[in-house]
């Protein structure tokens, strides 16, 4: 798949917090803030990997959200990103019955966010494409649409919102995934958490 600069950028900040994230979990690893980034900027790289890769990421980024959530399990964040994970993991596994365990999953962690922070938009509307989800995964999988395909689409999460908007009418299928992926990455909520929780990044080398 075509890597962009802006791709390159993103793996470089996502690498830098889980490197990051791993230092401080060896000097304390009760710290479910610090091990939700972790999960979280493991699920980020994992979009930018191959299909097997991708799925061994995101198996890694559940582990240490599920690390947090042992720790403080009513962190609505975490369970953000722990259904997120479960969803990317479903649309990246073609059995549906494989994949309606992690839908399950999926659903069951962001009806927890919900109820933990019911004010949340991107939370209630995360719950709604997730009910959705194994529906869409029919779909997808059955329109021939290669996982590789995924990967491309969520590293141009972008440009897919902005065109989604201009063509709502022609086609609600495409829409739905792509309002999926939005969500499923997580660049809404990564923002502000990036601006408020991450460290700079290292200086580059002379």
């Amino acid at each position: 798949m075509e890597f962009s600069q802006d791709d390159f950028n993103r793996v470089m900040m996502f690498e830098h917090t889980r490197i990051a994230a791993e230092a401080t979990y060896a000097q304390d690893p009760l710290d479910a803030d610090n091990l939700t980034k972790w999960g979280a900027s493991l699920i980020e790289l994992s979009q930018l990997q191959s299909a097997p890769e991708a799925k061994k990421m995101l198996n890694d980024g559940i582990s240490k959200l599920e690390e947090a959530l042992a720790i403080n399990p009513t962190k609505a964040e975490t369970l953000w990103y722990i259904s997120n994970a479960n969803t990317s993991f479903a649309f990246l596994t073609p059995d549906i019955e494989e994949a309606k365990e992690y839908f399950d999953k999926a659903r069951d962690y962001i009806q927890q966010a919900v109820d933990e922070d019911p004010d949340n938009e991107l939370y209630r509307k995360s719950l709604e494409v997730t009910i959705k989800a194994p529906d869409m995964h029919v779909e997808f999988h059955k329109s021939g649409i290669s996982q590789q395909a995924l990967g491309e689409a969520a590293s141009s999460t972008s440009s897919n919102a902005k065109a989604s908007k201009k063509n709502k009418k022609s086609s609600d299928l495409k829409y739905d995934i792509c309002g999926w992926i939005i969500l499923a990455v997580g660049f809404i909520a990564w923002v502000g958490m990036a601006k408020s929780h991450l460290p700079p990044p290292p200086p580059t080398p002379r």
